[in-house]
């Protein structure tokens, strides 16, 4: 198949998941009106006329017909460890890492209300591709991350977010990178917290406490006899795992295995500068007061609430969290070095 029959081939799957009546191999599916929902339909289209299941992430570095007929005529597609959400013309990236069980494309309508001149790149957890494996620690996938953010931007001032356990993996980078005498002017926790067994002894009595009495009771008192044994104890800092191995596909079934397994291997380090937390208002699979899990491993803390709970923070109410966000950005633009640049991928 040459690529240019590739290319007509995928003309007519986007014109239908993009409702458009012409569409041209060098338009970007994003300009297009695509969205993580289009991005889906798109690439479940695609497996059923070429037989390849490729994951829907790559739309970020195929946004085109003719660099997706491109990637199509390769026998492997890796995902990039960091991927391009938004454009921007500024000299700093921000570099946002997704929660567990997620993909930067759980990150689209955050970036796309996020106001920054600056390119916002979302960090991929590596083996959503199937190719290579799941890293299993915190430590590594932050070194994975470390090492593509610095081909992007060399040196410093460095702009950094994580929600849930990408928090983690923003801390530990932020860590290393302060160790290795950069300047690390946000670091942003949405929502993120360690396992909870790294939590102190009255934080996991009152977090297990109502765990049990909002979760366990209500359902087990709703679901019909022969199905309570099915319900998963909390493991710790984010959503539990469910059986979906049916209908999930094996690379993120692997991917959010090892994800829980560097949840439970990370211990936080006392972090040598400001972390902003922001907190859902609604305390659901946490604890309700992160400055009793972060203020002292942390020589600044500063915390802001904004509507939801740890989903619907980033699906719901993701405008509120963007123009939170945005405030940092603007609050830590001072640390702007102007004779800095940085090498665009684009």
């Amino acid at each position: 198949m040459t690529k240019t029959s590739t290319a007509e081939l995928l003309v007519p799957i986007w014109k239908r998941v993009l409702r458009r009546s012409s569409i041209q191999v060098d338009d970007d599916f994003f300009d297009l009106g695509g969205d993580p929902t289009a991005a889906a339909q798109l690439f479940s289209e695609i497996a059923e006329v070429f037989g390849r299941h490729l994951s829907p992430v790559l739309i970020y570095s195929a946004r085109t017909i003719e660099s997706l007929a491109a990637v199509l005529e390769q026998s492997e597609s890796r995902v990039p460890p960091l991927l391009l959400l938004k454009r921007g013309g500024g000299d700093r990236a921000i570099f946002i890492a997704h929660g567990l069980g997620d993909t930067v494309l759980n990150l689209f309508h955050l970036a796309g209300k996020i106001q920054s001149s600056s390119p916002i790149y979302g960090m991929q957890a590596r083996g959503i591709d199937g190719i290579d494996e799941p890293l299993t620690t915190i430590e590594g996938m932050a070194q994975f991350h470390l090492d593509a953010i610095k081909e992007i931007q060399s040196h410093g001032p460095y702009f950094l977010i994580g929600y849930s356990l990408g928090g983690l993996v923003a801390l530990e980078i932020a860590q290393r990178l302060s160790t290795a005498g950069e300047r690390v002017v946000l670091l942003a926790l949405v929502d993120s917290y360690p396992d909870r067994r790294q939590l102190g002894l009255s934080q996991r009595a009152l977090l297990s406490f109502r765990l049990a009495k909002r979760r366990l009771w209500p359902r087990r008192a709703s679901l019909p006899t022969g199905t309570r044994s099915q319900i998963s104890p909390i493991s710790g800092g984010n959503a539990a795992p469910t059986n979906q191995s049916s209908s999930i596909g094996g690379a993120a079934e692997r991917m959010r295995e090892s994800a829980y397994l560097a949840l439970r291997r990370y211990r936080p380090r006392f972090y040598r500068g400001k972390i902003k937390f922001v907190k859902a208002e609604i305390s659901t699979d946490f604890p309700s007061k992160p400055i009793a899990v972060w203020s002292h491993l942390a020589e600044q803390f500063e915390v802001d609430t904004i509507p939801g709970d740890h989903q619907s923070m980033l699906t719901t109410h993701f405008e509120k969290l963007a123009s939170t966000l945005t405030d940092y950005l603007r609050e830590s633009s001072g640390g702007f070095d102007p004779k800095a640049k940085i090498n665009r991928q684009i």
